[in-house]
C-alpha cells in the first residue's frame, strides 16, 4: 500500500464546537467526544459486544482521527481543560462567529444557562443567513430539556401510561418557565429545512442527566455521602422523570455526529421510567441512612441546594420513550437501565469523579500516649468518624437493649425479621460472658460490635479513625477477616478490604515518660478514668505483655505490607500534641471529601477581611498615636528650644549694653559737644559744602584727649 493510499484510509477529524466546556453537561460532553473516532460508531459493532464495561473501546483515546473539540467557558478564569484542543476567548459575536464558521459540527447545549438560549438562536441563524458564502456543509446540534414537553396532554386520557415518542414532538407544550427553550427549538428545527446539503440542524431533547459528578441530582448523592438522617423528596415523588446517564448523552451526540440521521428532532432518555421517590430511595439506600422525607414544594423551596429550574425539572411527570436512538443508533450504553438499576455503579462514578474516597486509619500506642488527644484533632481536620471502643460498646448495648424491649411488647413491627428476639438473646449471652469473666465483655462480641460499626454507611463513606484498637494480633485477625461468605479468591487479599486501615501509626514511650505525663495532669482529669497511678501501671503491664513477643498487633499490619510509621511521642513537647499531629498529617496526605462549601469559603472570607480590616486598624491606631507622640514631642523640643533662643537674645542683649557703656560715656563726654556745636555754626554759616565745613570745624576743635 503506497504511502498515499495510507494518508487517505486514516480517519479524518473534525472541528467540533461546544458551548461552556466547563459546565456539567458541556464538559462531559466534551471529554467523551474528544477520544472518539470521527465514524466510530459507524463500524461494525463486534468489539463492541466484547466490551461490556463502562470504559468502552469508544472511550480509549485513539492517536488519530478524533474529533477536535474548541470551545467557550461561562467562567472565564477557569484553565483551559485538557480534552479540549482550543478555547474561544471572544470579546464580541463577530469574534465568536468567525471561530464558528471553522467547525464542521457546533454543538449548543441550552439546559444549565437560560443566557445561553438566545446565543444559540443568534449562532445558527447567522450561519443560516451566510450559507452561500459557506463551502463546508455544517451541522448544528441544540441539546434542550424535556421540559419542552412538561405540560403535554396525553395521547391517550383512558391510557395516560403511553410514553411520548419522537413522532409526537409537534404535539408538544413546554413548562410555564421553559417557553424560551422550545421557541429555540422551532427555531433551529426551521432553519434545517433551507439549504440540508449545507446546514443540517438536530434538537436533542435530553432526559435529566446523571453521571460523573452529577449534577441536578446532586443534592441527594451529597446529602447521603453526608450521613443526612433523611434525604428530601419533593412532592408526593409518584412523578415519573426521564433520565439519561450523561455518557450516554455523549454517547447520542456521538452518533448524530456520524451519521447524520433523517429525524430531525430525538429524544434522548434511559430505558427507565422510575419515579423521584425511586431515584431519592436508591440514593439513600445505597449511599445513606435508607430513610426518605416528602417535603412540601413550599419547604423545597426554601433549600439553598436547590434552584427554581432544578426544581421545576425534578417535579416533571412524563413518560417518554426514545424509539429512534434505540432502534437506530449504536450507543455504547453505560445505564440503559436507568438509574435505579445502576445505582452502586453511579455511586462509584460519583464518588470517584469528586474523589471522594474513605480514609481509614488506626492509631495504636501504649496508654497516656496521647492517641484520643491526636485522634480528635485528626478527625477534626479529616472529617473522620472518631471510633473508641468504648464508645462503641456502649453505643450497641443501648441498640440492643432498645431492640430487646420490643420483644416484651405485644405491637411488635412488622417489619421486625426476629430483630428484637435476635437481639435479647445476645444480650443474654453478654451478660452470662460478663459473669464468667470478671464483668469483661469478651472479644468476640466487641470485635462484633465493631464490625458493625466499621461497616456502617457513614464509616464507609468517610472513612475512620480506630483509636487503640486492636491490641492484639488476634483481635486483629478477627476484626479484619473475611466474612464467611466471602471465599478467598487467588491473588485477591486475604483481609476485608473495605475496613482494612490503610495508615498505621504506632507511639513510642517509656513509662517514665508517661507516668510523669499523668502526674502532671490535673485531679479533676485523672479522676474515674484509667490513668490513676495503680491502674497506669495494670496497664503498663498489659501492654507490654501483648507487645513482647514476635506476634504483635504491629507485626499482622506489617506483614500484610500495612508498614506502621513508628512516632517517638517523647520527642513532642508542643500543646495538645499538635507536632505529631502535622507528622500524622503528611503520612496520611490530602483529605477525600468535599472542601469548604461558598458559604464557608464565604465565611472564610469574611473573617479573613476582618481580621486583615482589624490589623490595618491596630497599625493605623498605632501609626496615630506614635504621630501624635512625635508631635507632641516636637512641639515640647520647639517650645523649649524657642525659650532657649529668648533667654540667648536676652543675655547677648544685656552683654551688649553692658559692653557699649564706657563707648557711651566717651562719645556724651568728647564727641557729641563738638559735633552739636559744629552743627549749630553750620546752620548759621549755610556754607555752600555742610559736609565739609562740618569736617573742618571738627578737624579744627578737635578736644585732646589724655
Amino acid at each position: 500500500m503506497t504511502s498515499t493510499q495510507e494518508e487517505a484510509d486514516k480517519p479524518k477529524s473534525k472541528r467540533v464546537f461546544i458551548n461552556q466546556v466547563d459546565q456539567f453537561q458541556s464538559k462531559n460532553i466534551s471529554k467523551y467526544i474528544s477520544k472518539c473516532v470521527v465514524g466510530a460508531s459507524l463500524e461494525d459493532a463486534e468489539e463492541e459486544e466484547d466490551s461490556a464495561s463502562v470504559t468502552s473501546s469508544v472511550l480509549e483515546t485513539p492517536k488519530e482521527g478524533c474529533y477536535e473539540v474548541v470551545g467557550t467557558l461561562k467562567d472565564r478564569e477557569k484553565p483551559k481543560p485538557d480534552f479540549v484542543k482550543e478555547l474561544i476567548l471572544f470579546e464580541n459575536k463577530d469574534q465568536l462567529y468567525e471561530q464558528l464558521v471553522e467547525c464542521d459540527i457546533i454543538v449548543y447545549d441550552i439546559t444549565e444557562d437560560p443566557d445561553q438560549i438566545d446565543e444559540a438562536v443568534w449562532a445558527v441563524s447567522e450561519i443560516h443567513s451566510d450559507l452561500e458564502k459557506i463551502d463546508k456543509p455544517k451541522m448544528f446540534i441544540l441539546i434542550s430539556t424535556v421540559m419542552t414537553w412538561a405540560k403535554s396532554k396525553s395521547l391517550d386520557p383512558d391510557d395516560p401510561d403511553i410514553p411520548f415518542t419522537e413522532d409526537d414532538y409537534r404535539r408538544r407544550k413546554p413548562h410555564p418557565n421553559f417557553k424560551e427553550h422550545i421557541s429555540a427549538e422551532k427555531t433551529v428545527i426551521k432553519l434545517g429545512k433551507t439549504n440540508k446539503a449545507k446546514l443540517v440542524t438536530y434538537v436533542v431533547c435530553a432526559g435529566l442527566s446523571y453521571g460523573a459528578e452529577e449534577s441536578i441530582f446532586h443534592y441527594l448523592f451529597k446529602s447521603a455521602w453526608h450521613n443526612a438522617p433523611e434525604l428530601q423528596c419533593f412532592g408526593n415523588g409518584q412523578n415519573s422523570v426521564p433520565t439519561i446517564h450523561i455518557k450516554d448523552l455523549a454517547g447520542v451526540i456521538q452518533n448524530i455526529a456520524d451519521s447524520r440521521p433523517k429525524v430531525r428532532y430525538l429524544i434522548a432518555k434511559d430505558d427507565a421510567q422510575n419515579t423521584l421517590d425511586e431515584i431519592v430511595k436508591a440514593v439513600s439506600t445505597n449511599l445513606g441512612t435508607g430513610k426518605v422525607k416528602n417535603i412540601t414544594k413550599e419547604e423545597a423551596l426554601l433549600s439553598k441546594d436547590i434552584e427554581q429550574a432544578d426544581f421545576d425539572q425534578l417535579l416533571v411527570n412524563l413518560k417518554m420513550d426514545a424509539v429512534f436512538v434505540k432502534e437506530n443508533m449504536r450507543v455504547p450504553w453505560v445505564s440503559e437501565a436507568g438509574i435505579v438499576e445502576n445505582i452502586q455503579q453511579v455511586i462509584k462514578e460519583y464518588k470517584d469523579s469528586r474523589n471522594l474516597q474513605p480514609l481509614r486509619a488506626v492509631v495504636l500506642g501504649p496508654p497516656a500516649s496521647g492517641k484520643s488527644t491526636v485522634c480528635q484533632q485528626l478527625c477534626e481536620f479529616y472529617k473522620l468518624h472518631h471510633i473508641k471502643i468504648k464508645d462503641v460498646i456502649d453505643e450497641a448495648m443501648e441498640g440492643l437493649q432498645t431492640k430487646a424491649r420490643r420483644a416484651d411488647t405485644e405491637d411488635q413491627d412488622e417489619d421486625d425479621d426476629g430483630q428484637a428476639q435476635e437481639a435479647q438473646e445476645i444480650l443474654e449471652q453478654i451478660t452470662e460472658s460478663k459473669e464468667q469473666n470478671g464483668g469483661r465483655i469478651e472479644d468476640q462480641f466487641v470485635i462484633r460490635f465493631l464490625r458493625d460499626r466499621l461497616k456502617s454507611t457513614p464509616c464507609q463513606n468517610q472513612g475512620f479513625l480506630l483509636d487503640g484498637y486492636p491490641k492484639t494480633m488476634d483481635q486483629a485477625k478477627e476484626l479484619f477477616a473475611l466474612e464467611d461468605e466471602e471465599v478467598e479468591e487467588e491473588g485477591k487479599a486475604s483481609f476485608d478490604t473495605t475496613i482494612m486501615p490503610e495508615f498505621v501509626v504506632a507511639f513510642e514511650a517509656t513509662d517514665e515518660f508517661l507516668k510523669n505525663r499523668v502526674m502532671n495532669l490535673p485531679e479533676a482529669v485523672v479522676a474515674g478514668t484509667h490513668n490513676t497511678e495503680k491502674e497506669l501501671t495494670r496497664r503498663l503491664q498489659e501492654y507490654k505483655q501483648n507487645n513482647a513477643e514476635d506476634e504483635t498487633v504491629l507485626n499482622y499490619f506489617d506483614e500484610l505490607e500495612f508498614h506502621p510509621e513508628r512516632i517517638d511521642v517523647t520527642k513532642d513537647d508542643s500543646t495538645m500534641m499538635k507536632n505529631t499531629v502535622e507528622r500524622i498529617k503528611k503520612i496520611m496526605g490530602k483529605a477525600r471529601n468535599y472542601g469548604p462549601t461558598p458559604e464557608e469559603l464565604e465565611e472564610m472570607r469574611k473573617q479573613e477581611e476582618e481580621a486583615r480590616q482589624k490589623k490595618e486598624a491596630e497599625e493605623k491606631a498605632e501609626k496615630e498615636r506614635q504621630e501624635a507622640e512625635e508631635a507632641t514631642e516636637r512641639k515640647r523640643r520647639q517650645e523649649e528650644w524657642s525659650q532657649r533662643l529668648t533667654e540667648v537674645r536676652k543675655e547677648e542683649y544685656e552683654l551688649l549694653e553692658a559692653q557699649s557703656v564706657p563707648l557711651r560715656n566717651y562719645l556724651m563726654h568728647h564727641v557729641m559737644p563738638t559735633l552739636t556745636q559744629s552743627l549749630i555754626d553750620c546752620c548759621k554759616a549755610r556754607p555752600d559744602d555742610p559736609i565739609d565745613y562740618i569736617a573742618e570745624y571738627l578737624f579744627q576743635h578737635n578736644p585732646q584727649v589724655d
